[in-house]
């Protein structure tokens, strides 16, 4: 995990042919497993690490492989304010899904014992999925991790 005030940042400045749709929608959607800060139209940023880079330098050659133009830059951002507040966008957008993680949890204690095992294991790989895209961990995190443990506790009790 990176912490606001690291300075570069990796950004991926691409163009997707329009047609067919289906290749914009497969990178809007491997970017957004990411977790990227949208900057613009065909401009994105993640902190800057030798994962980050290589992933975006990934895609940037799957779009070239499509008939588009990507390129990769490393950058820092003109103010402090400016990657704060980068930092913090990416951050509510991660705690806007630990919040889901953590209500689906609740709603799951008074599920039938098998939906709460089945719960417990989806929500186990989406508290992982979350986390390689979060860059900046919001106090949510706790919260969803705690929920699950709870949901888990449950079942365990009941078992």
């Amino acid at each position: 995990m990176v912490t606001t005030g690291s300075g570069q940042w990796v950004l991926l400045a691409y163009r997707i042919p329009r047609q067919p749709s289906t290749l914009r929608i497969t990178i809007w959607r491997k970017l957004d497993r990411l977790g990227v800060a949208r900057l613009g139209d065909g401009l994105v940023a993640l902190p800057a690490d030798a994962r980050t880079r290589e992933q975006l330098d990934w895609i940037a050659e799957e779009i070239g492989e499509m008939g588009g133009s990507a390129t990769v830059w490393l950058a820092v951002p003109g103010s402090a304010a400016q990657e704060k507040a980068i930092a913090e966008e990416m951050r509510r957008a991660r705690a806007a899904e630990y919040r889901a993680v953590a209500e689906q949890a609740e709603a799951a204690a008074s599920a039938p014992p098998g939906e709460r095992s089945r719960t417990i294991k989806r929500l186990q790989a989406e508290l992982r999925r979350i986390g390689r895209r979060d860059h900046f961990p919001p106090v949510e995190r706790e919260a969803a991790q705690r929920a699950v443990r709870a949901l888990v506790q449950v079942v365990e009790g009941a078992g």
